[in-house]
């Protein structure tokens, strides 16, 4: 008789992101992709929603409902609930409502600049999920395995991964990391300058959800050479009551000023960091953009114009990491090399 491991029992690949939880599995690809976030109930501690159906929570849940996000900056701040959600997430990866599960190896992505507590967590969130044993690799070098970049041979390739709570900026060489910076300045700290620009503006208060689509929609870093606009719904800060109110792309572009700055300035520190015969090659290879910050429009062109390298966006920029992840998830043997290990010398971190 088949055994329930046989079934359950493939390698997994884990993108934990601080917005969204990404998973690949061994011979089927990506089969999950949902926010990290869980609905509970303050009163009786049940888990009400997990990923997509949670975040359609977000802002309208009444009093005894918490609407939570685990994962802040990268790092794990409820380990209980993190795990609550990847456990959640597996099941449904693998359509069961059985508490057993059980992978032999899952392979996380973690921020360049965790500390030994922080990346314990991780391997002790995933295998308390269902984890045989678990592997680490930096989001740097996966993002590049994902965007098909040579990592292997002798040369810079240069990555800018912006997420929703980090963006890790690295040079790769020979499947490792040369130099290194990873900010906790990403896409929520942009949500969040919308939000507090459109309250100081238009004295009004929006949510994290609408301060988000304001971004996607109408977000930008250089103009666009069109006047863009949209209408924004919200609570008038004095009388409490319903307010609508037009704001435009040029606004929007102002009130990301200043984290994009911080965020472009980087890119410049890590290249100046370089070792000169690298920055010769990165002239040849360009600079790579992958997250979710990637679909901020401009941004390619912006990092070209301050760093005068040229500047290219991943294709499919928001699923590069986890189809790195799953490159070593299928190539384990020929891959393993690029896993975390604490005994390899560290680059320079900036």
């Amino acid at each position: 008789m088949r055994s329930i491991f046989s079934y359950f029992g493939k390698d997994i690949g884990i993108d934990l992101g601080t917005s969204n939880i990404l998973i690949y599995m061994k011979g089927r690809g990506i089969v999950i992709n949902e926010p990290a976030i869980a609905a509970i109930n303050n009163k009786t501690n049940q888990v009400l929603a997990v990923g997509e159906n949670a975040k359609n929570m977000l802002g309208r849940t009444p009093l005894h409902v918490s609407v939570i996000k685990p994962l802040v900056s990268g790092v794990i701040s409820d380990f209980e609930m993190t795990q609550e959600v990847l456990r959640h997430l597996l099941k449904k990866a693998n359509n069961s409502n059985s508490s057993l599960l059980n992978f032999p190896k899952v392979i996380l992505s973690v921020p360049s600049n965790l500390t030994e507590v922080e990346r314990k967590s991780v391997e002790e969130v995933a295998i308390a999920s269902g984890g045989g044993k678990a592997y680490l690799v930096e989001e740097p070098i996966v993002a590049a395995l994902g965007a098909n970049l040579p990592i292997e041979e002798p040369t810079a390739n240069v990555v800018v991964n912006i997420g929703g709570g980090t963006t890790e900026i690295a040079i790769i060489s020979m499947g490792g990391t040369v130099v290194s910076k990873s900010l906790k300045i990403a896409g929520d700290n942009l949500n969040e300058e919308i939000i507090k620009f459109v309250k100081d503006e238009f004295k009004m208060i929006i949510g994290e959800t609408t301060a988000e689509n304001i971004k996607i929609s109408i977000g930008s870093v250089i103009s666009q050479g069109e006047k863009i606009e949209m209408s924004i719904r919200g609570r008038d800060v004095s009388s409490g009551l319903p307010k609508e109110a037009i704001i435009k792309g040029a606004q929007v572009r102002s009130s990301i000023t200043k984290p994009i700055k911080i965020i472009v300035e980087s890119v410049r520190e890590v290249v100046e960091a370089t070792p000169p015969e690298l920055v010769g090659d990165m002239l040849r290879q360009g600079i790579h953009i992958c997250g979710g910050g990637a679909l901020l429009k401009g941004i390619d062109s912006l990092i070209a114009k301050e760093t005068s390298i040229k500047t290219t966006i991943i294709e499919e920029p928001l699923t590069c990491v986890i189809r790195g992840i799953g490159s070593i998830v299928e190539n384990y043997n020929k891959l393993e090399y690029i896993l975390d290990d604490p005994l390899r010398p560290k680059e320079i971190i900036l």
